[in-house]
């Protein structure tokens, strides 16, 4: 009777899960359109969400200030909660993130690289409603993603050292590269705008700044939930993957290929923004397992509500002040993963 009512129970709990992420995610959404430097009754924000007749003073700030910026918080935050998810089943490492393996540093590298060669209309919102950003960041995230699976591959084996010493290594590299490149060619009155987007923030977030990220989210997701039986047969092993019909190689190039497009795409949006990625699928695992179809969409609105409410905090912890979220995640996801690493045993694949 248990074996007949485990998948049940299984079903029930992912939907618990899933309702209990999106009523959290709804309550941040709320809280970040009511909390700044201008305070506003959480009961007026909802008003002016449902359209009430009533005219508000606070509407222009709710709606072309604050709902841009959380709604991209939540589509970044998912993004990268996704691709880590992914990335952890391509290379059977948990420890594997957009930004530890190097693939944010090489989309901001890109994104950069269009901003110096003045394409498009300026910094921030004009520049990422453009093709020429997102293509850039994806060109940048794909290169430096091959570039770390080969210096970590050797001898037709990858161990989970050499994956985060590469990723970390490039990470470095192309982070370095980006602040020169910065530092020597942006036109001062845009530097530090600049530099403060490569540390990663939603400041910049408009409605046009929206649609591309939005859609690459859902589409991208969308291919990885089909992909989800192969994804769980990498879990087994390379070996018995291919025992069981999965071409390893082919699978894991088309795969990095569209991780590399979701993180270039939410790059280019946001900025490098590191460990959404690598804490999310973690707590997401522990919630629902490892199977990645029920996986997927626990981690993308785990991912969105971390974005959106980290966002909160880089906007209220020292206002007026904005603290680039970047720098908040790096602060929650650094003593994470120094914890992970010590509690995992050498060499072991996951």
């Amino acid at each position: 009777m248990t074996c007949r009512t485990t998948p049940g129970r299984r079903r029930l709990r992912h939907a618990l899960v899933l309702a209990s992420l999106a009523a959290a995610l709804a309550c941040a959404v709320v809280a970040g359109l009511a909390l700044g430097s201008v305070r506003i009754p959480p009961g007026e924000v909802l008003t002016i969400l449902t359209g009430g007749a009533e005219p508000s003073p606070f509407r222009t700030i709710v709606l072309d200030v604050r709902l841009p910026r959380v709604l991209l918080g939540a589509v970044v935050g998912a993004g990268l909660a996704v691709v880590g998810t992914v990335l952890q089943a391509l290379v059977r490492n948990r420890l594997a993130d957009p930004f530890l393996l190097g693939i944010s540093s090489g989309a901001s590298a890109g994104a950069v690289l269009v901003l110096v060669l003045g394409v498009g209309s300026g910094i921030g919102a004009g520049i990422t409603t453009t093709v020429a950003m997102p293509a850039a960041a994806f060109a940048g995230s794909l290169t430096a993603m091959a570039l770390v699976y080969t210096l970590a591959r050797r001898g037709g084996t990858m161990t989970g050292g050499r994956l985060v010493l590469a990723g970390v290594t490039v990470s470095y590299i192309l982070s370095a590269l980006t602040t020169l490149v910065l530092v020597v060619s942006a036109r001062p009155e845009h530097f530090q705008e600049a530099l403060f987007w490569s540390l990663g923030g939603l400041g910049s977030a408009r409605w046009g700044t929206l649609a591309v990220p939005a859609v690459v989210l859902v589409a991208g997701t969308a291919v990885l939930m089909a992909l989800a039986r192969p994804l769980d047969l990498l879990l087994v092993g390379e070996e018995g993957a291919t025992v069981l019909g999965l071409d390893t190689a082919r699978f894991r190039a088309a795969v990095f290929v569209l991780a590399s497009l979701v993180t270039g795409v939410m790059v280019a949006a946001s900025g490098a923004i590191g460990f959404v990625g690598l804490l999310v699928p973690h707590a997401a695992r522990m919630a629902v397992g490892a199977g990645h179809r029920p996986l997927l969409p626990v981690a993308a609105l785990g991912g969105a509500v971390v974005l959106v409410t980290a966002d909160l905090a880089a906007r209220t912890v020292a206002a007026p002040q904005d603290i680039p979220v970047g720098v908040l995640t790096a602060l929650i996801g650094g003593p994470f993963f120094l914890w992970l690493m010590r509690r995992r045993p050498e060499g072991a694949p996951v």
